[in-house]
């Protein structure tokens, strides 16, 4: 099946450049870097040991950069490599500032490519994050007797199911892993019978915090956000805009001044999010840093990335999107870590263990229809807010994890 892989992989290593010239007009890549993904570095590699650390995008990689931290104070350690391959994880990757940590865009998992890229960086260990699994990268890295770990490791039944067309495969490469944290107890599971020799099941780092992190948020954006009656939906989808939406014109006859936040999962959809409210005449405004917001501000469409910590640090009733479409939820730790509360819809299933512990701790809640959320929110508008105590509880089981996993991974290196 290994065979078959490469053929496929080939064949979209052939159509890539249609696929990047589509990408760029969508402004998905960057035009000065794209070339990364077929193996011309844009950066050096230092001399001496060299980690590398490889997350899908923006979540995989922000569960990480606590380890980052920690890792950046190892004198044995020389650079830190991390790769990804969306734009929106390169751009958090930059505001990290951490000297030893440098970012390329993971390549094409060509056998050629895969090769190529061991051979320029020359990790002395691998640290593949959540559900990242490439079966050139990770044969080659095998054959080169460079120590494995899948990090924080989420395998999904969807996703488990999919493995398991490919027996031999999956069998095959998973057993490559020297090491495999699971985020779940579930994904534990699934690892052990996809092939995993050495599994453990310590924790979803999700919980975990950078201890350097500095939330600067706009004056006015906070003012605005403050002294209104406000609810943030979070990390939306298709269509899910819509149901804010609905929810929004029903609340405000109970509040005339509410706010509602909108922050999208994909911020080049908010234009298109911003004509479909404002053809349901709603007073919508998208936020940027040299617009005005009026004062008759209804709806404000959140339009740059690293903004929904800032969100999350003054507006605590949060609706996570993913969940009402057969998405599978996004995870709601970061919102949990500054004291929110979480709405979110039934399709929950990416992070099913973590929605069952916060239910537990009276911290999020199921709504899958307009009524349901109006109810929910009149609840929590009227609730005393006990934030700090949230997040104190949160924050030790974070720095629990982030200590077992800190141990697991100096075994690796």
């Amino acid at each position: 099946m290994l065979i078959v892989y490469r053929i496929l992989i080939n064949f979209i290593f052939i159509l890539s450049p249609i696929i990047l010239v589509i990408r760029l007009l969508k402004k998905k890549e960057d035009i000065n870097r794209f070339k990364e993904k077929f193996c011309f570095f844009s950066k050096r590699r230092k001399n001496g040991k060299v980690v590398w650390f490889h997350g899908a995008s923006v979540g995989e990689l922000q569960s990480v950069v606590p380890i980052f931290e920690i890792l950046e104070k190892n004198n044995k350690i020389n650079q830190i490599l991390v790769t990804s391959n969306t734009l929106s994880s390169a751009k958090i990757i930059e505001k990290l500032k951490l000297k030893k940590v440098t970012h390329q865009f993971y390549p094409i998992d060509t056998n050629f490519l895969s090769k190529k890229f061991i051979s320029y960086w020359k990790p002395s260990s691998v640290f593949f994050i959540d559900s990242e699994v490439w079966p050139n990268m990770v044969k080659n890295l095998k054959n080169q007797k460079i120590p494995i770990m899948l990090l924080n490791a989420r395998i999904t039944k969807k996703t488990f199911n999919r493995w398991k067309l490919f027996p031999k495969l999956s069998q095959k490469i998973f057993s490559n892993f020297d090491s495999c944290l699971a985020s779940s107890r579930e994904s534990n599971y699934y690892l052990k019978k996809l092939g995993a020799k050495k599994t453990k099941f310590i924790g979803n780092l999700k919980f975990a915090q950078s201890e350097n992190e500095k939330i600067m948020i706009n004056k006015k954006l906070r003012n605005i956000i403050t002294s209104r009656k406000s609810w943030c939906a979070s990390s939306t989808h298709a269509s899910e805009e819509i149901f804010c939406a609905k929810v929004h014109i029903r609340l405000k006859k109970k509040y005339p001044n509410l706010l509602t936040i909108i922050i999208p999962r994909h911020i080049e959809r908010s234009e298109t999010i911003f004509h479909g409210l404002k053809n349901m005449n709603l007073k919508t405004y998208i936020f940027e840093s040299n617009n005005k917001i009026g004062s008759d501000a209804e709806i404000i469409i959140i339009n740059s990335y690293g903004k929904t910590k800032s969100v999350y640090t003054v507006c605590k009733n949060i609706f996570l999107g993913g969940s009402l479409i057969n998405h599978g939820g996004q995870n709601p730790l970061e919102a949990t870590r500054y004291g929110c509360n979480i709405m979110h819809g039934p399709h929950v299933s990416n992070f099913r263990e973590i929605y069952k512990f916060l239910k537990l701790k009276k911290i999020s809640y199921e709504t899958n229809n307009v009524l349901k959320t109006i109810n929910k929110l009149h609840q929590l508008f009227a609730r005393k807010n006990n934030s700090l105590k949230k997040q104190r509880q949160l924050s030790l089981i974070g720095k629990k994890i982030l200590n077992f996993t800190s141990k697991e991974i100096d075994l690796l290196l």
